[in-house]
């Protein structure tokens, strides 16, 4: 603040009015250069004659300054004054007749003003796309070349009308294939949603409130709601259907849920959701978009494959279908002062292309490459340096290993000439994703993606294409060794497909490459040639699962889960059983009894394009949590993207946030009182949960504290009462996204909900602590109210151990399940251990009838745990049976583990507990446990709604 009273502030931000007016001189300079030679004329006319007037005035007032005595008696004064006069009055009919002309130039240039709207409007979509990927920057003069040729390139028309349309429609696709070319597979459908809605924005033809509804979901419960009409929608399911009802266009669509309930039921059954017509009178009243929120409602899985539909109805059916990888062409927009950018992703390797095309282009001995690292920065600048004189190619590898060495990179890059600089010269980047790499590069440089091939069949058909003859006869055992590498090989598909499905595929998703099943070849080879009387399976699968993939594990329960998976194919059973071994229920996928490379992509070429989930040992529910992932990471990116300067109704962006802050302050409950809490529970040897309690009074407290300052500073920054922070306005932001602020979950409980649902969870987990401040520790105790339910089970087993008088060490928990009683049905602590409920199962559920683990039933993603019996055991070695009898079973369980939420990844914090694990527990089951880990089977004690 000091600094700035000081000094004059100059803002060279692009404004939309500044774009659209340099945008209309690029096109009447391509369409009507005579206009825009015309109106530049005049704008140099009129300067020139401001400054005649000024000299004018200057030498007028320098004479009155120095005459002295009468100044009518001053000659030159009076001549001055005279001449003054003329040429003021032709200067002024000259400005007269320019105001005329310049207003037909204007009105003239005004009929372009379409093209230079549309081209203003697309330059701030993509420049939005840096907080997608910090990779996708583009620069205003990119940008502007690329306009040029657009407009060039626009097909002609007689009609001036129709010649605006053909610039404005080619050029919109110009842009998308341009920009497409730079962007991973996963942002291509973000890109074109985001530019569906900022032109139908722009033309007045999106209802912003629904839009926001589309993309946050409710930002709160329905009051005075009505029930549920029917079992098989959910709680949040509903909220969302009445939320939207209260829209004028749905008004009534909770009331035919009710009605039409077999029709809306036969929709929530179909596969094919998206395209089924919606009953009644919906189906025509709604138009596409519309329907595209309504599915968001009850179908969420599906909203993806709408909004694909949405964008070719809205704006054409080519921005559903992005270029294919060419290097030609994006080579072809590239210049002498253009890098060339390889945006790698895991798994992908654009250099062998790279080579091909040098070859092509008869530049493949001109052409210099070096991977970059440590000490390679100065070989990588000689490089440029001899091929920027002598024309030759440079390829820069791994830009991300050598951040340090960017902004040398940079530097050189900026002193690049023009003139200096050989005409065939071309630099070449590769690069991951990173914060760090150059914004110059990435603004002006021709971004490319090409990442491996996605599917099951797709990444075995490349894993055969590139073996040959030799290598499958490259071993004494060859038939053995065909099937194992065909193991091997499925296994490496198999661990790379299953990280589309999210945690439940993968805790972390791992960047396995393809140095990993040649390394399993090579030891594959050298252990059957040497061991030519028995088959080292346990070694195998010890060096696949534990050194050689699972060097890149880091998690404990993705560690016990690739070692199952490989069991499945690195097995006896595969080389004894050959085609009749199947790897999974559908007897699809199986080692075909195959000889050649040719008879193995034979078999391969004929598996599904899109296989089912039963293939990776998952359930098919596990297909609509990767479709609601997909839609979750769509609506998100369209949520950081779109326009959100106001909304319909005159609502603005800062309404929105002012309404959502008072709503959450009136909703937050109040901090404890701890002195009072403190009094009522003393720390006591006998009672761990006293400190268990006090701590859980702590850790909400300092969230409610935190929420309770920030939300009324943050109210009075929005009216201009104290100063905006970076920290408030990041709370804003976040609550205008309905999402829990940073500033609040960085102190607060680990927790997935939007905002609305995260302070009514809030809420519940106050209640739950004020019911054990007041009437004493609970007969069962909620998990899911627990910050740091570690510590509950430590001091339960605790109070157990003290009791016994023994040593903590020895004493861990059997599981006892409660299946004939709901939590409510409990009314006392129990004598030993304790009661608790509140966990729910992902992956597969509970039976009520056989008391053991069965698969999900079907779109029933989470289900709820009936209330478990933790019993205090003493050197325990299996876990307690289900009917409560104490008999001790080793086998016969499911070794479960529990999360706080679904995200299951977690780092290790200060106190030693992972941020997300929480503990294990033995669950009956009559099927082997390695069906459950391959499953994703877990328990959590929140959900995301």
């Amino acid at each position: 603040p000091e600094i700035s009273v000081k000094v004059t502030l100059v803002n060279f931000a692009i404004t939309v009015e500044g774009l659209q007016d340099q945008m209309l001189g690029i096109v009447v300079q391509l369409e009507r250069p005579e206009m825009e030679e015309k109106k530049v004329a005049l704008v140099r006319e009129s300067a020139a004659n401001n400054a005649q007037l000024k000299d004018i005035e200057d030498t007028t007032l320098r004479l009155l300054a120095e005459s002295e005595g009468d100044i009518l008696e001053s000659v030159e004064l009076i001549d001055t004054l005279a001449k003054a006069k003329i040429t003021g009055a032709e200067i002024d009919r000259k400005v007269a007749e320019a105001k005329g002309v310049e207003k037909e130039i204007d009105e003239a240039r005004q009929t372009y003003m379409p093209v230079a709207v549309r081209a203003a409007l697309l330059f701030f979509c993509i420049v939005e796309l840096t907080k997608i990927d910090p990779m996708y920057q583009f620069s205003l003069q990119w940008y502007q070349h690329l306009f040029r040729s657009g407009v060039e390139s626009s097909p002609a028309n007689p009609d001036l009308a129709g010649r605006i349309t053909c610039i404005i429609d080619h050029f919109t696709v110009v842009l998308y294939t341009s920009v497409c070319r730079g962007l991973f597979e996963r942002h291509k459908t973000i890109f074109s949603f985001a530019l569906a809605i900022r032109i139908l924005s722009s033309e007045g033809r999106m209802d912003q409130l629904l839009l926001r509804f589309l993309l946050t979901g409710p930002t709160s419960e329905v009051r005075n709601g009505r029930d549920k009409p029917v079992m098989w929608l959910t709680n949040p399911e509903w909220n969302e259907i009445q939320t939207i009802a209260q829209f004028r266009q749905f008004h009534g669509i909770d009331d035919d849920f009710g009605y039409r309930a077999d029709d809306f039921k036969s929709i929530y059954d179909d596969p094919d959701a998206h395209k089924r017509h919606l009953p009644g009178e919906w189906d025509v009243k709604l138009n596409t978009f519309e329907k595209v929120c309504l599915l968001r409602t009850f179908r969420l899985d599906k909203v993806v494959a709408a909004a694909t539909d949405f964008v070719a109805e809205s704006i054409g059916k080519q921005f559903v279908e992005p270029p294919t990888f060419d290097i030609g062409l994006s080579f072809a927009t590239s210049t002498k002062m253009t890098p060339l950018i390889f945006i790698l992703s895991s798994g992908s390797d654009p250099v062998a292309d790279m080579m091909e095309f040098a070859v092509e282009q008869s530049m493949a001995a001109k052409l210099d490459s070096i991977s970059l690292g440590q000490g390679q920065g100065p070989k990588a600048a000689r490089m440029i340096e001899e091929a920027r004189q002598k024309g030759g190619w440079v390829l820069l590898q791994n830009c991300h290993l050598a951040v340090s060495w960017m902004p040398e990179l940079e530097r050189i890059t900026e002193q690049f000439n023009p003139d200096a600089l050989h005409n065939d010269f071309r630099l070449w980047l590769t690069s991951m994703p990173t914060a760090l790499f150059p914004a110059l590069l990435l603004q002006n440089g021709v971004k490319m993606t090409n990442e491996p091939p996605k599917g099951l069949r797709a990444n075995m058909l490349r894993t055969y294409a590139q073996l040959d003859d030799t290598l499958l006869n490259g071993c004494q055992q060859g038939d053995v060794f065909k099937r194992l590498l065909f193991g091997f090989s499925f296994f490496h598909a198999i661990i790379l497909e299953r990280r589309k499905f999210g945690p439940i595929g993968w805790n972390i998703p791992y960047g396995f490459t393809n140095e990993d099943l040649k390394t399993c070849r090579r030891q594959l080879v050298y252990f059957l040639d040497t061991s030519s009387d028995s088959i080292p399976y346990k070694v195998l699968n010890h060096l696949g699962a534990a050194i050689n993939y699972g060097g890149r594990v880091t998690d404990a329960q993705d560690k016990r889960l690739i070692a199952s998976i490989l069991r499945v194919y690195i097995a006896e059973e595969i080389v004894r059983q050959g085609k009749e071994y199947k790897f999974s229920r559908s007897g699809i996928y199986f080692c075909p009894d195959a000889t050649t490379q040719e008879e193995f992509l034979d078999y391969l070429r004929k598996l599904p394009l899109a296989p089912d989930p039963e293939v990776f040992g998952m359930h098919e529910n596990c297909d609509i949590t990767c479709a609601q992932a997909e839609t979750t990471q769509l609506l998100e990116g369209i949520l950081c993207m779109a326009p959100r300067s106001s909304s319909s109704g005159g609502r603005s962006q800062a309404d929105v946030m002012a309404e959502m802050a008072e709503d959450v302050l009136k909703h937050a409950p109040k901090p404890f009182d701890f002195a009072k809490v403190e009094g009522a529970f003393p720390t006591v040897y006998a009672e761990s949960m006293n400190t268990v309690l006090k701590q859980e009074v702590v850790r909400y407290n300092r969230l409610l504290y935190v929420m309770h300052r920030a939300l009324p500073e943050f109210q009075k920054a929005l009216k201009g009462l104290v100063q905006m922070t970076d920290e408030l306005e990041g709370m804003g932001n976040a609550l205008f996204k309905n999402a829990v602020p940073e500033m609040w979950s960085s102190v607060g409980f680990l927790s997935l909900k939007p905002l609305s649902s995260w302070v009514r969870d809030l809420g519940d987990r106050i209640n739950f602590l004020d019911s054990w401040i007041r009437d004493g520790v609970p007969p069962a105790v909620w998990l899911s109210g627990l910050f740091f339910p570690q510590a509950f089970f430590t001091g339960t087993l605790q109070n157990y151990a003290r009791g016994q008088k023994m040593a903590i060490d020895r004493v861990s928990f059997g599981f006892v399940f409660l299946d004939d009683r709901g939590p409510s049905d409990i009314e006392e602590r129990a004598r030993e251990g304790v009661y608790v409920y509140g966990i729910f199962l992902e992956g597969c559920r509970w039976d009520y009838k056989s008391h053991l683990l069965v698969e999900s039933a079907q779109k029933k993603l989470y289900e709820e745990l009936p209330p478990i019996h933790l019993v205090p055991l003493v050197d325990k070695v299996g876990s307690v049976s289900t009917f409560g009898t104490g008999r001790l079973i080793p086998d016969g369980i499911y070794e479960c583990p529990i999360y706080k939420v679904l995200s299951r990844a977690g780092t290790l914090s200060t106190t030693g507990h992972s941020t997300n694990f929480v503990l294990w527990i033995d669950i009956p089951s009559d099927r082997p446990q390695d069906v459950w880990i391959r499953s994703g089977v877990a328990g959590f004690l929140s959900l995301k709604f």
